[in-house]
């Protein structure tokens, strides 16, 4: 993206983070917002990654996540699919309700979307273990895990914003 896309404007939002926390926030009891370093020019709950460590990567949020709060489990979403709606969030939150399982996660037909999903606590040991082997690909450790892949026939809400060019498609889609 050559920026960090967090802080994009979005949807009438001084920022895609805001946008996020805003929409999301109707439907949890508390919405945090995980990063790197404190950046947000607006006031929300923000989990910082260990400073310790200087790896960017959403394995090691989840470390920390787990870490700062007392809840066995959490839903996550990355700031970058601004089009997953609670139609999705509620059929994965459905899907956990028969059985335990370390994380329950969305796949389309495009692919699995590890930051679309719940992640119970018990996933820390795998999440740490890969951690301190280097790997921090939330795909290997889910592999690893007792996961529940959510099936869903279409891609559209899982669109991602890594380019200018899905940036500006994300902007003409919400016209």
């Amino acid at each position: 993206m050559g920026k960090d896309k967090a802080l994009l404007p979005f949807c009438g939002f001084s920022t895609l983070a805001e946008f996020q926390y805003r929409r999301l926030k109707p439907y949890f009891d508390t919405v945090y917002l995980s990063a790197k370093r404190e950046k947000f020019p607006f006031e929300a709950p923000v989990i910082l990654d260990n400073p310790d460590l200087n790896v960017y990567a959403p394995s090691a949020g989840l470390i920390r996540i787990f870490e700062t709060l007392a809840d066995d489990t959490v839903f996550v979403l990355s700031v970058d699919t601004p089009f997953v709606g609670v139609e999705e969030i509620e059929k994965i939150v459905e899907a956990v309700k028969s059985s335990r399982y370390d994380a329950v996660v969305a796949e389309s037909p495009g692919g699995v979307h590890p930051m679309c999903g719940l992640y119970d606590r018990s996933i820390l040991s795998a999440v740490q273990k890969a951690a301190d082997e280097g790997n921090y690909r939330l795909t290997d450790i889910l592999k690893m895990s007792k996961t529940l892949y959510v099936k869903f026939p279409f891609d559209d809400p899982f669109f991602n914003i890594n380019r200018p060019e899905e940036y500006e498609s994300a902007l003409k889609n919400l016209s």
